[in-house]
């Protein structure tokens, strides 16, 4: 791979305000290419950017064009930063008038070099507000596409798509279905800007002078009508990689706008530099429809404030994953002391959910085009959701450690990973890195928080690869309660063989699996109508229905004594998740109150559930502090 640095433009604005300033700030800037003006931390532009190529093992050769007005600049600064002198192309031009274009440049260094590999081009004189992306991320991606690359970002607020070249990528092959340079307001919705970032196969390179042919100006030689010719009529694949960062072409901006946007990204980078970032994800109680979200079915749950694991993530100089002191024990009193808690607590704390998030994350942003920031975080949890009872633990973990990471690393929710996509990826690293049995109900509800009906119909699945989830009214809703078992059994055995006799096609779980999505709908009636008289029956009815298919042997001895408590004071009562706990509604406040003596006398936790409304909640994720 080789790279190309282009700094061949004339006349800035950006040169003659500087030129022209009165206020004695920027006079000893007079004269100065604009790639060798000062950037972000006061490094020079161009220093950046030598910085991040100056990689042999990436880069074979990189090459440095400009013009004939400033090459003695660049030819010093070239020797005075280990650059080989050799690779600085003078492309001849003095002025504005006679200038080549960027395509006409990079095809002089291509044809004067005799260049025959893959070629990476960036702008010299560009502002990156990210000082630490991995490039080695973008060169994988390209090779790992069949076609060009262009790299882009999200425009922010108050930059203009009319002043950009603007892509359209498609969101599942990458593909970019059509280049706009600078469009006019309104021909595209499209906020996604490509920048002079570019890796071209050797293939490609031909095309540069077949371009040039058709071009008489230098104007119509810019980088951008070359990639609205190559995309929108050549109909040549190329690929998009989104840079979770933002750019500028000083060469476009006067001075006010450079010192503004140096403000801009050097604020940016101060406000992020070391600030912990502390997010929270609630445990749930599925409240309706639950097991069927495994199998196509339909359900209503809920997040619950009164339990909830904590993930905080602060930038450090090396990636480190702590332990939790209870969850993840490495000093015990005795041997005796290591046998108790083995055998209470089993082997598999938190700290492997962190590592498999993380994991996992990077191969998702690698596999999407989405190029990191080459830094590093220490990562740590808390959590104070029952063990093995049902409440969601696990994935509420990966949750939380999946929301430190989008905002560690600037992922957004509507663009690069949207809350149906994040359900479906803390599933993931359950089943495929951790193989742990779970379904999706848990991990929707804790994305999209409070009341959530999800219908997991499989035409939703197949077709989107996600069901239709509607988050749901929470105002004046019924005092719910929750009561689980002190030591419970493994949860996961609930589950018993209902799985693969319904992947046979048996039909007692099929039509089990149907009536539960026939009864979710039923209690969302209910929810909307506040019947809660008739959510009471269809709470009793979901947990028959489930007892009919599981069998009491597998529902368990525990989970049947709670059931029966609730039963003796007239309550519903179900499961709120795969076992070790029970989720009720009483309509009798005295018989509550009764049956929480009775729970606890049974030797169970009892609580009163808390509802967590995200609309209404007064502490929000990024406001939290460790």
């Amino acid at each position: 791979m080789i790279c190309i640095l282009l700094v061949a433009g004339h006349g800035t604005i950006l040169e003659t305000q500087i030129k022209n300033d009165t206020s004695g700030l920027y006079g000893h800037l007079t004269g100065v290419p604009k790639a060798l003006l000062p950037g972000i931390g006061g490094k020079k532009i161009l220093d950046f950017w030598w910085e991040t190529v100056n990689m042999r093992q990436l880069f074979s050769e990189v090459y440095l064009v400009t013009n004939a007005d400033k090459y003695k600049h660049y030819e010093r600064w070239a020797t005075a930063n280990g650059f080989p002198a050799e690779n600085v192309v003078n492309d001849g031009s003095t002025t504005p008038e006679d200038c080549l274009g960027a395509v006409a440049d990079l095809e002089l260094v291509i044809r004067s070099r005799r260049l025959q590999d893959d070629i990476m081009v960036i702008a010299g004189d560009m502002l990156c507000s990210d000082q630490n992306f991995d490039i080695a991320q973008v060169l994988r991606f390209f090779r790992s596409k069949p076609g060009d690359l262009a790299i882009y970002y999200v425009l922010e607020e108050g930059e203009r798509s009319c002043s950009r070249g603007i892509v359209e990528v498609c969101p599942d092959t990458h593909r970019i279905t059509r280049f706009l340079e600078k469009p006019e307001e309104g021909l595209t919705a499209s906020r996604l800007a490509s920048v002079v970032f570019y890796c071209l196969r050797r293939v490609t390179l031909p095309r540069l002078s077949q371009f040039l042919a058709l071009q008489s100006s230098a104007w119509d030689r810019a980088l951008g009508r070359f990639w609205e010719w190559l995309i929108n009529d050549e109909k040549v694949p190329v690929f998009g990689m989104k840079l979770p960062t933002g750019f500028q072409l000083i060469g476009q901006v006067g001075l006010s706008d450079y010192i503004q946007w140096l403000s801009r990204y050097a604020a940016k980078q101060e406000g992020t530099s070391g600030k912990p970032i502390t997010c929270r994800t609630y445990a749930r109680v599925g409240l309706m429809g639950n097991p069927s979200d495994g199998f196509h079915g339909k359900t209503i749950a809920m997040s619950i404030s009164n339990f909830w694991a904590e993930v905080s993530m602060t930038e450090t100089q090396t990636l480190v994953l702590l332990p939790h002191p209870l969850n993840d024990p490495t000093e015990f009193g005795s041997l005796q002391d290591l046998h108790s808690i083995s055998q209470k607590e089993g082997y598999l704390g938190g700290l492997r959910l962190l590592q498999a998030t993380c994991k996992k994350f990077y191969q998702f942003c690698s596999e999407k085009g989405i190029a990191l920031s080459k830094k590093n975080f220490t990562l740590k949890y808390d959590t104070n959701i029952p063990r093995q009872v049902g409440l969601a633990g696990s994935s509420a973990i990966v949750s939380a450690t999946l929301k430190c990471l989008m905002k560690f690393y600037n992922i957004t929710d509507h663009q690069d990973m949207p809350r149906a996509v994040q359900a479906s990826f803390i599933l993931n690293v359950e089943t495929e890195e951790l193989f742990i049995t779970a379904g999706l109900q848990d991990r929707v509800v804790q994305v999209y928080e409070g009341l959530v009906y999800m219908d997991f119909s499989k035409d939703l699945m197949d077709e989107k690869g996600y069901g239709e989830y509607i988050p749901m009214d929470m105002t004046d809703l019924p005092q719910f309660w929750l009561a689980y078992l002190c030591d419970p059994s493994d949860s996961g055995r609930i589950h018993s063989n209902v799985r693969q006799r319904w992947l046979n096609g048996d039909t007692a779980v099929v039509q089990a699996m149907n009536s539960f999505a026939e009864l979710t709908d039923q209690a969302r009636s209910a929810f909307k109508c506040k019947d809660w008289s008739r959510l009471a029956q269809l709470m009793d009815q979901n947990f028959e229905l489930r007892r009919s298919v599981y069998t009491d042997e597998s529902l368990g001895p525990g989970n049947l004594k709670m059931v029966q408590i609730a039963i003796q004071f007239g309550s519903a009562v179900k499961l709120p998740g795969s076992g070790g706990a029970v989720v009720g509604l009483c309509l009798d406040s005295d018989r509550l109150m009764a049956m929480k003596q009775a729970f606890q006398e049974a030797g169970c936790v009892f609580c009163i559930i808390v509802p967590y409304d995200p609309s209404s909640a007064s502490v929000q994720d990024s406001d939290l502090a460790p």
